[in-house]
């Protein structure tokens, strides 16, 4: 178990949020769905829909991406050095 690098994980998880976020846009529109009503409350200055607002969209939910990286990794090599010890060792 080795330490995570938050810069992969926030680009891992940024990437993954756009590419979900394309797809539920895409959904909307292709069956007319409301799920756009979470996107307004979750992406600030988010509107349903024009050009600018998706690629705000966008933005956002790749900088939520980058802020999961910022917490999560740092959150997860710190625990893992206090429930594996033994794993800093063997990954040096």
């Amino acid at each position: 178990m080795g330490k995570l690098d938050w810069r992969v994980v926030g680009l891992t998880a940024g990437s993954f949020l756009t590419v979900s976020y394309v797809l539920c846009v895409a959904y909307d529109l292709t069956f007319d769905q409301r799920m756009y009503e979470t996107w307004l409350k979750l992406l600030p200055g988010f509107t349903w829909l024009t050009w600018p607002s998706f690629f705000l969209g966008l933005v956002e939910t790749f900088l939520y991406g980058i802020y999961i990286g910022l917490i999560f990794a740092p959150l997860y090599n710190f625990f893992i050095d206090r429930f594996y010890p033994c794993a800093q060792a063997k990954s040096d």
